[in-house]
C-alpha cells in the first residue's frame, strides 16, 4: 500500500485552461505533492498524456533562464491542454532533490566552472537526489496505469515501469534552450543520458518556448 496519501482536490483554472488540482501528503513527514489533471483519465486502456515535473522555483516562478524548468512546465501543460486529457505531477523535490538553499550553493559553484554533477558532488550530494518511486504511487491512486510520459529522463521511464507503471510511449520536451542553459543540457546528456536535442537556433528562443512535437514510440520490455 502506497504511504502517500490522496488528501484534498479542487479546481484550478490557469491561462492553460480548468485542471482539477489534487494535493498528495505523506503523512509522516507531511512532505505535500500535486497533480494537475484535465479530462476523464478513468479509462484505463487509454494511455494518459503524462509528465512528471520537479520543483524549480528558479526556473518554474522566477523565469531563470540557467535551466530549461520553466519553459518544460509551459510546454507540457500547453500539450495537455491541446490534447484536452492529461495529468502532470509537480514532484516537490527542488534542486533535484537538494533544495532549495543547497541549489543556490551550489549555482555558486557552477560560477567558479563546475558544471551541474560537480556542483551537487562538491556539496555531499549524488547528483540527482530525487525519488521518483513517489511519482508511480500517485498515478496509481489516480487510476493511471498507462502514460505518454514528457520527458527526456530515462531514469523516470525505468522507475516508473518497475513500479508497474506502463509507459508506452516517451514524448520528447526539448525547449528553452539558450545561451545560458546550453552547458547544463550538455552535461544532463552527456553524464545523465537525458535524450537532448540541441536547438542550433537557441538564441531565438531565450524568452520564450520553442517545442518538440516529435514523438518516439518505445517498445514494450
Amino acid at each position: 500500500m502506497s504511504k502517500i496519501q490522496l488528501v484534498a482536490e479542487a479546481k484550478l483554472p490557469t491561462k492553460f485552461g480548468i485542471f482539477r488540482m489534487v494535493g498528495f501528503e505523506f503523512a509522516d513527514s507531511r512532505k505535500e505533492h500535486v497533480a494537475l489533471v484535465m479530462g476523464d483519465i478513468s479509462n484505463s486502456e487509454e494511455p494518459v498524456l503524462a509528465r512528471i515535473h520537479s520543483e524549480c522555483l528558479t526556473g518554474d516562478a522566477l523565469h531563470s533562464l540557467k535551466c530549461d524548468c520553466g519553459f518544460q512546465l509551459e510546454t507540457a501543460l500547453t500539450q495537455i491542454s491541446h490534447e484536452g486529457r492529461g495529468v502532470l505531477i509537480y514532484h516537490r523535490e527542488e534542486g533535484r532533490g537538494i533544495g532549495l538553499i543547497n541549489k543556490i550553493r551550489a549555482y555558486a559553484l557552477q560560477d567558479q566552472g563546475m558544471d551541474t554533477i560537480e556542483a551537487n558532488e562538491a556539496l555531499g550530494f549524488a547528483a540527482d537526489e530525487r525519488n521518483f518511486a513517489v511519482c508511480a504511487d500517485i498515478f496509481d491512486l489516480l487510476g493511471i496505469h498507462k502514460v505518454r510520459l514528457l520527458t527526456n529522463n530515462p531514469n523516470k521511464i525505468d522507475t516508473m515501469r518497475n513500479a508497474g507503471i506502463n509507459v508506452v510511449e516517451r514524448v520528447p520536451l526539448n525547449v528553452g534552450e539558450n545561451r545560458y542553459n546550453t552547458a547544463y543540457l550538455t552535461t544532463k546528456a552527456e553524464k545523465m543520458g537525458h535524450f537532448i536535442v540541441h536547438d542550433e537556433q537557441h538564441d531565438n528562443h531565450q524568452h520564450g518556448v520553442c517545442c518538440s512535437c516529435q514523438q518516439e514510440q518505445l517498445k514494450s520490455k
